[in-house]
């Protein structure tokens, strides 16, 4: 509990408006709900802006709908990553307002419907980055912001990234998402004077080794002004970038 929301308390306490066994009772309440297989962070948002988000793999249908019941009855948004198509079935029978995005294979429930401000471009090198980047863009649009996609753009046809530059020097952050050897995030890095944010992705073949390949050569990109997140961490770079456009929105209000 904060400091100003402990002096609220007392000042009820001391005002009459409220007895002291009343306000123990309110201070002692945790910050998270408490499952027997999951403990549901419900003061994320209140801390950081952002609800928790579940991650789905690796969790049964039955585990999903419950920390995802939980933060219904809260009132929270719910964003649920890496859901297979035979889960969301599923999933979809006890909460049939949860919206599923078969390529992305993101859920979302979002009853605040925030305004989307700023503005972030997503890239890809390829059509067979798309899976990640679209992981990427429903994350970035929950989290209240305008998406700009440009897809199928790589190194191999240069002339296909030139056309979309404009476009993409438009944005407030750039997420660029390249597979093989990655080299179309130090391109772009070279090219525009916005922060970018790079995912290496698992399509490649054999000396790509998964996604080790692209994830190496962009962490030693020459082109400055670059972070990189994991592999196929599409939820990871919009997360970031959803930061990084609100401060440059909030920044430009001022």
């Amino acid at each position: 509990m904060k400091k100003t929301e402990l002096l609220v308390e007392l000042e009820h306490v001391a005002a009459h408006k409220i007895t002291p066994q009343q306000a123990a009772n309110r201070l002692s309440k945790t910050d998270f709900t408490e499952l027997n297989y999951a403990k549901i962070d419900t003061a994320r948002e209140k801390r950081t802006g952002y609800s928790e988000v579940i991650y789905g793999a690796g969790k049964t249908v039955a585990q999903i709908c419950g920390i995802a019941s939980v933060m219904k009855k809260q009132g929270q948004s719910i964003l649920v990553t890496r859901v297979i198509p035979e889960k969301a079935v599923k999933i979809q029978k006890e909460f049939p307002d949860l919206d599923y995005d078969a390529v992305a294979q993101i859920m979302t429930l979002n009853p605040k419907k925030s305004v989307h401000i700023g503005e972030i471009a997503i890239v890809t090198a390829g059509t067979s980055d798309i899976k990640v980047a679209e992981e990427a863009a429903i994350t970035a649009e929950f989290f209240g912001n305008h998406v700009t996609r440009i897809y199928d753009v790589g190194v191999a046809g240069i002339q296909r990234l030139f056309a979309k530059l404009e476009v993409i020097r438009q944005a407030k952050v750039i997420i660029v998402i390249a597979g093989m050897e990655g080299a179309l995030v130090s391109v772009i890095g070279g090219l525009v004077n916005q922060p970018v944010i790079g995912v290496p992705t698992s399509i490649g073949y054999g000396s790509h080794l998964n996604g080790l390949t692209p994830l190496l050569g962009m962490l030693n990109s020459c082109s400055a002004g670059i972070s990189v997140v994991n592999i196929d961490n599409g939820f990871g770079a919009a997360f970031n970038a959803s930061m990084i456009n609100h401060l440059a929105v909030k920044e430009k209000i001022k």
